[in-house]
């Protein structure tokens, strides 16, 4: 079975990006100045050679990223068998429609990627129900990112994983992925995705603060939710290699306690889950 990474990105570094959003982008991983060029082959560099990927740009006009679905086409058209496209969807701008129905219809991107805190909405507003019953109806995963941010401007409220509590509850068909695990609200983000049975979460970016993935792993594994787990890199943040040999090694950090330790085969597991079957890619 290929490992399938479910998070990962397309841009072309600084063309996609305003000044501002370069200038915080600095402090996204402590003591460490983010390299956010992006290659395949530097991917594939610092990843096995069977890897699937989903792959997406990102639209938020408030927080300065804007990529256009026709690059990620153009991206994943360049190597079909390895990567799998998602179009991006900023709802605070008024031809967001169109762009979803361009993306799904015209360029054939398989699923949604949504910034509720880049780009400043609530998801649960009921004026983005469209966009949920069109997702759902056409069997569009959608992956949203929660959780913390190194922008300024991006209003936390807006990235609560208890948000999609209420959308999965309207559109409990519609396959959700809450990136990131919802860090720092790994809590609440457990608490959703036991509760839906189309609702998971992906542990992309977390390894390198690995006292903290413990304690969130722990959580998952005191709520017997591992089977909701996916994983994930948010490359260019950091690799494919690089968050493998951080899971498997998180138990190392509590040699000569007493603390419990995580189930290392869920760990396989996880990593080796065939996401794209859970979310109809297959």
């Amino acid at each position: 079975m290929p490992i399938i990474d479910i998070h990962s990105h397309y841009w072309r570094y600084p063309e996609h990006f305003q000044e501002d959003f370069r200038n915080q982008a600095k402090r996204a991983r402590a003591g460490v100045e983010v390299d956010l060029t992006v290659s395949y082959s530097s991917y594939c560099k610092t990843a096995p050679p069977d890897v699937r990927t989903v792959v997406f740009g990102g639209k938020a006009r408030l927080s300065g990223l804007w990529v256009d679905d026709r690059d990620i086409a153009a991206y994943v058209s360049q190597h079909p068998e390895q990567l799998i496209g998602f179009l991006s969807l900023d709802p605070t701008q008024t031809d967001w429609q169109h762009e979803l129905r361009y993306g799904h219809q015209e360029l054939g991107l398989r699923g949604i990627k949504l910034m509720p805190m880049y780009a400043g909405f609530r998801p649960d507003d009921e004026r983005l129900n469209e966009l949920w019953d069109y997702a759902s109806r056409n069997n569009l995963p959608v992956l949203l990112h929660t959780g913390t941010t190194f922008i300024s401007q991006a209003p936390l409220q807006f990235t609560f994983p208890a948000l999609l509590d209420t959308v999965a509850t309207r559109f409990p068909e519609l396959r959700l992925i809450l990136a990131h695990l919802g860090h720092p609200f790994e809590g609440e983000c457990v608490a959703v995705i036991r509760k839906h049975p189309h609702v998971y979460a992906d542990i992309s970016a977390l390894h390198y603060r690995p006292w903290q993935l413990y304690n969130s792993l722990m959580l998952v594994q005191e709520y017997g939710v591992w089977h909701k787990l996916l994983f994930g890199t948010d490359y260019p943040f950091t690799t494919v290699n690089d968050s493998l040999i951080g899971l498997r090694s998180l138990n190392d950090q509590l040699e000569g306690t007493r603390l419990p330790r995580l189930d290392t085969a869920a760990i396989e597991n996880m990593i080796f889950r065939d996401s794209l079957t859970l979310l109809g890619l297959l």
